[in-house]
């Protein structure tokens, strides 16, 4: 069963590494773009990645439902208990960073119920008027959860390839 639960926090995690990385690396391009452009270019996101972003909660907890089946003090136990810590790092960055900036960009675009209610919950929403730092909060954030997901993600392969 342990073996089972960590194959699966890996592959999860591996799917919230992805979708950070693929933002952080369209930065050098997005930073590029004037206001126009940027908010157009903002509204592709959210259709796919809400889907995806589901990896990131859900590979929170299994990776913490992972350190509950590993021994205590084990180095599969450390390195998954960094590997959790990286992914609520993931998810603060998330809540604190990303999702202010989120509200302003999907303020006026349609989406479903669902979709909707989430990129509108949490506290506060970035303010228009300086538009090029609410860019650069959303953009360097997502470089920062691609690091915490992809350390994540590293210590989860290694403490499984500790435990063959």
């Amino acid at each position: 069963m342990t073996a089972i639960i960590h194959i699966a926090a890996t592959v999860i995690v591996a799917l919230a590494a992805a979708l950070s990385v693929a933002h952080a690396l369209e930065f050098p391009g997005k930073m590029r773009l004037d206001r126009e452009q940027y908010f157009s270019v903002q509204q592709i996101y959210y259709p796919g990645f809400t889907i995806g972003g589901a990896s990131e909660p859900l590979g929170t907890i299994v990776t913490v439902a992972l350190l509950f089946l590993l021994p205590f003090g084990s180095t599969e136990f450390w390195l998954a208990l960094v590997a959790t810590v990286a992914m609520l790092g993931v998810m603060a960055v998330f809540w604190l960073v990303t999702q202010p900036a989120n509200k302003l960009w999907t303020r006026n675009l349609k989406m479903g119920a669902i979709g909707s209610t989430f990129f509108q919950t949490g506290a506060g929403s970035a303010d228009e008027t300086d538009w090029k730092a609410v860019r650069d909060r959303w953009e360097w954030s997502h470089i920062v959860r691609a690091v915490l997901a992809s350390i994540s993600f590293v210590c989860l392969v290694v403490a499984l390839a500790i435990r063959s």
